[in-house]
C-alpha cells in the first residue's frame, strides 16, 4: 500500500481524502472496503520515513485546515524503483493494478511496458519450473507441487494478457 500511495503522489501533491478517493477509483469495487484511517496511517509512516513531506493548507470557512502531502526526492526514487520491480513470487494483484494505474496517471511509465516486463519474468520462471517438472520422476509429490506452481504461473500470464489488452486500449483512446 505504501508504494501505491507514493506513486499516486507522484502525479501531484494531495491530502489524505483525495488520495483515498483516487485509490478507490483505481480499485473499483475492491476499493470500497478501504479504511480511511489506513491512508492516514500510511501517510504518517511515509512522512516519518522521509518519503513524503507534509504542508498545512488553509481550509475554507466551513472546513478545517488540511495536510497536503508531496513526495520528497527519496520518495520519488522509491517510486521509480517500485515501478521497475518485477518480483512475482506471491503477487498482490491489487498492488500490481495500482502500479499500472499510478504509472499511467502520473505518466511515470508505460503500463503496457510494465506488463511486458512482468510477463518476461513470469515466462522465465515458468521455463525453470517446467524444467524442474521434467527432472522429477512420474508420480512424485514434488512434481505435483511443481505442476501447481506452473499452473499458477500460466494463470498469472493469462491475467497479464488481459491487463495488456485493457491498457493498450486505454492508451489508444488517450485515457
Amino acid at each position: 500500500m505504501q508504494d501505491a500511495v507514493l506513486a499516486m503522489l507522484a502525479k501531484e501533491p494531495s491530502h489524505g481524502y483525495g488520495l483515498r478517493a483516487r485509490l478507490r477509483r483505481a480499485l473499483g469495487p475492491l476499493g470500497e472496503s478501504m479504511n480511511a484511517g489506513q491512508i492516514y496511517v500510511t501517510l504518517a509512516r511515509l512522512e516519518k520515513a522521509g518519503l513524503v513531506a507534509c504542508e498545512r493548507v488553509d481550509g475554507l470557512p466551513d472546513r478545517p485546515d488540511r495536510k497536503v502531502y508531496a513526495l520528497t526526492p527519496t520518495g520519488q526514487q522509491r517510486v521509480t524503483a517500485w515501478l521497475a520491480e518485477v518480483n512475482w513470487p506471491k503477487p498482490d494483484l491489487a498492488e500490481f493494478h495500482l502500479k499500472l494505474a499510478a504509472a499511467a496517471a502520473a505518466r511515470l511509465a508505460d503500463p503496457v511496458e510494465l506488463v511486458d516486463a512482468q510477463r518476461r519474468e513470469l515466462l522465465r520462471r515458468l521455463r525453470d519450473v517446467q524444467r524442474a517438472v521434467l527432472a522429477e520422476p512420474d508420480g512424485s509429490t514434488a512434481g505435483l507441487l511443481l505442476e501447481g506452481v506452473a499452473l499458477r504461473l500460466q494463470a498469472d500470464l493469462r491475467w497479464l494478457e488481459a491487463c495488456e489488452r485493457v491498457w493498450s486500449k486505454n492508451e489508444s483512446e488517450g485515457a
